[in-house]
């Protein structure tokens, strides 16, 4: 019997059940901040995107924003396995922490972890354990997942990586054990992140929009320095470094950032906001 991990969010994040789910992401599709369209999938997609920065608040946050990341994977064509980097916010388990095997529950069906590559990124990565209890209630890999599902139903598998740890050295050793894992895979890796944390929306703005160019020019360098020096309190720097570490081995040449917008463009409150960003990466 294959272990499988519930979901720890449905009914909070996103909707509990599968029907409305799916309308919920329809509206994420659809809302003026979204793309403006249901994407279909291109089955001739050339399949360029190798690295994704999406964010995970609820869908009514931070959805229509995330969403701009999925159009464009769906006009790229179908990955086979989509590796799913996530900041830690429960402090819970080691300090990154993999998991090798099983399947996620979400209200849209079940999602195979695969083992194969879950296996090739944690023998070559020291700082790694295989860890189940960093997942249980983490939120950020968990909300990726129902949009992955939308668009291409069972058609992929998935590895989930939490990083409590997010200083630069680590971000490298992961990045480079993903990048050498997916040598030879039709992958994209998903970096989960939100931007700035409950500060005023210009200003939450105005230095997001530096992180962000950090990484469209694909420097995970200059991201890293600038979240500690402006500071930034986005909740996943590591994540973004790590995938931006590996895309750049596998061979990516190109970041486009697709969408940024606040919790304040969604409210109408622009007090204290959360900032959220979609870039892709392409090869």
């Amino acid at each position: 019997m294959r272990k499988v991990r519930y979901p720890a969010v449905a009914g909070l994040f996103y909707e509990g059940d599968s029907e409305s789910l799916k309308r919920r992401i329809e509206w994420c599709f659809k809302h003026r901040l979204g793309p403006g369209f249901i994407p279909s999938v291109n089955e001739q997609g050339k399949r360029s995107i190798v690295g994704l920065v999406c964010p995970h608040a609820g869908y009514m946050y931070s959805g229509p924003v995330a969403a701009h990341s999925y159009a464009e994977l769906a006009k790229d064509g179908v990955p086979d396995v989509v590796v799913i980097l996530g900041p830690n916010h429960t402090g819970l388990g080691s300090g990154v922490s993999i998991v090798e095997s099983g399947y996620w529950r979400t209200p849209l069906g079940s999602v195979e972890v695969n083992s194969e590559v879950a296996k090739r990124i944690a023998k070559s990565c020291e700082v790694m354990a295989v860890d189940e209890l960093a997942h249980l209630q983490e939120h950020s890999i968990e909300v990726q997942l129902p949009l992955l599902q939308y668009i291409y139903g069972t058609r992929f598998s998935f590895v989930p990586i939490c990083m409590m740890l997010q200083m630069k050295d680590v971000c490298v050793e992961v990045g480079n054990a993903i990048a050498k894992a997916l040598e030879n895979e039709n992958a994209v890796i998903i970096a989960s992140t939100d931007f700035t944390h409950y500060e005023p929306h210009e200003r939450a703005c105005e230095k997001d929009i530096k992180v962000l160019k950090a990484i469209e020019a694909m420097d995970p360098d200059l991201m890293l320095k600038l979240v500690d020096s402006l500071p930034v309190s986005m909740c996943g720097p590591g994540p973004v470094a790590s995938m931006l570490y590996a895309v750049k081995k596998l061979g990516a040449k190109k970041a486009t950032i697709l969408k940024y917008a606040t919790s304040g463009d969604v409210t109408g409150d622009k007090f204290s906001v959360v900032g959220y960003g979609s870039v892709k990466v392409e090869k």
